[in-house]
């Protein structure tokens, strides 16, 4: 069987960072640390780190006075954040930096009293996060409204109060195409509609859909491994279809349905962004043992972008802790 591994895959910069601020936190003030909602959307990952101490909850009331709490990769809500400093816990923020730009525009927009049109996924953690930091002086915003499209349908009838003084954000891991779409008709609907200066679809998710879209042209199937709750693995299950390819997604080779590779001669594995390596290297060894010896090409290139660790998990620690720490995650606390 050939097997074609697409690069980039699996953690990128911000799920990296994430999980390094749980592990730092755990090593600097032992367990138990506190994680609202999942620190990312990956099994795996929350059970080693559930081994070590750290406890995932949902609400703030489940954490005690005191505790370590740490914001998840994919951002909480300012409500949230202020409640918890309200309550003096010691709070380290694990939310990436792409997810907290688009939190900083749409505050901005707030301030402004511009409506913003939110493009993402109704209930989503990172949805729920972005649209609640639309505020202005710490109240909702006076002039204009925060509204969610997550299809072209809603798009075609979204209103706002004033369609002169319209902004519009997006959820980092939707997919790249279909939200061009989505802004398409925004644009002809809103003339003097405001986008961000950046695309706010992380690089990580459109560096992935694009090497899906490559995987496609050479393989019959695609592996996705992911969590099921992770909307960037199943974005890219999406583009692999959309490419021409069966795909499916797998959380770990404990979910693997053999009749997937029923007639398979050239089969394609990706990882979503907060899927371990690991994982694909145990379902690598399982379909040796199955098949023979694989002939493995890896194709594309990999990312060697990392974000920094929040200042404070660092400088507060004593200065030989701090010394072992730049030695031996050196790479993980750089600048990107």
């Amino acid at each position: 069987m050939d097997v074609y591994l697409t690069n980039p895959r699996g953690f990128c910069a911000g799920v990296d960072r994430a999980i390094a601020v749980v592990e730092q936190a755990l090593i600097h003030f032992g367990a138990p640390v506190y994680v609202r909602h999942e620190i990312v959307h990956n099994p795996h990952v929350l059970h080693k780190l559930r081994a070590r101490g750290a406890l995932f909850v949902e609400t703030l009331e489940e954490v005690p006075d005191g505790a370590v709490l740490i914001f998840s990769a994919h951002g909480t809500s300012r409500e949230v954040e202020e409640a918890a400093q309200a309550r003096g816990l010691r709070v380290f923020d694990g939310t990436c930096p792409l997810v907290a730009k688009v939190h900083l525009e749409i505050a901005r927009h707030a301030m402004l009293g511009n409506s913003v049109i939110y493009i993402g996924h109704a209930g989503h953690v990172e949805t729920l996060g972005s649209m609640g930091h639309y505020r202005k002086g710490g109240r909702l915003a006076q002039g204009g409204v925060i509204v969610l499209v997550e299809r072209e349908a809603d798009a075609r009838r979204v209103e706002v109060p004033d369609p002169a003084r319209v902004a519009c954000a997006t959820q980092t891991t939707l997919s790249v195409h279909d939200t061009q779409y989505i802004v398409a008709i925004l644009r002809e609907r809103f003339p003097a509609l405001v986008e961000p200066p950046k695309a706010d679809i992380c690089y990580a998710t459109a560096n992935r859909q694009r090497a899906v879209e490559d995987l496609a042209q050479c393989c019959d199937t695609i592996l996705v491994l992911g969590a099921r709750n992770s909307s960037n693995s199943q974005r890219l299950v999406d583009v692999a279809m959309a490419s021409g390819a069966r795909a499916h997604l797998l959380t770990g080779l404990e979910s693997l349905d053999p009749t997937w590779l029923n007639n398979c001669r050239h089969l394609g594995i990706t990882a979503g962004a907060s899927s371990p390596e690991d994982a694909l290297q145990a379902l690598l060894l399982h379909l040796q043992k199955t098949f023979g010896p694989l002939r493995v090409n890896e194709i594309g290139e990999p990312e060697d972008i990392v974000f920094r660790l929040p200042r404070s998990l660092i400088d507060d620690r004593p200065v030989e802790a701090r010394r072992s720490l730049d030695q031996s995650g050196d790479a993980r606390n750089k600048a990107s």
